[in-house]
């Protein structure tokens, strides 16, 4: 049975695209949506305000364009702007959830999900009443940075191939 868990998780040929790079560059300021961004190893994204925590699980937080929909939705709103969830990368055509424990590339960039991404009290005054519940198991994914580089929107999102642990001594 375990192999067959573990083959199921492991199997992801799909790949995903990059749609929105969001900054905070402080507390309480606006995102800030740029074209590219330099990832540093052990840092984050420059410019974001979360650059320089080595030891963070959260140095990048991802959101899923597919639940843009699904939260607009359980709140009574007809779109909602990604900016408002305050995530970092906005992907779509790949699962968050699958990447969760996995290295993965987005253009250079490697990255290893390093688990979801919670919301905060802060959703229930951005998005309303409901706010901080409508994200709960939908609210994002955190990653710790592997290899840095520079992304950019349009780049592809994979999943690194898994490691075949029936192969291992």
């Amino acid at each position: 049975m375990r192999g067959q868990m573990a083959k199921l998780l492991g199997t992801l040929p799909q790949c995903g695209v990059l749609e929105q790079i969001l900054l905070r560059p402080s507390r309480d300021e606006p995102m800030r949506s740029v074209t590219e961004a330099v990832v540093q190893p052990g840092a984050g994204l420059l410019g974001d305000r979360f650059s320089g925590r080595p030891d963070s699980k959260r140095q990048i937080t991802l959101f899923q364009a597919e639940n843009l929909a699904v939260l607009a939705s359980l709140l009574h709103l007809e779109s909602l702007d990604p900016a408002l969830l305050r995530r970092n990368l906005l992907v779509r055509g790949i699962s968050l959830h699958a990447l969760s424990g996995r290295r993965f590339r987005i253009g250079e960039v490697v990255l290893e999900g390093a688990g979801q991404c919670h919301p905060c009290s802060r959703m229930e005054a951005v998005l309303g009443p409901g706010g901080f519940n409508a994200m709960r198991g939908i609210g994002g994914l955190c990653v710790r940075i592997v290899e840095g580089g520079t992304i950019r929107l349009g780049d592809r999102v994979r999943a690194e191939p898994a490691i075949d642990t029936e192969q291992l001594p």
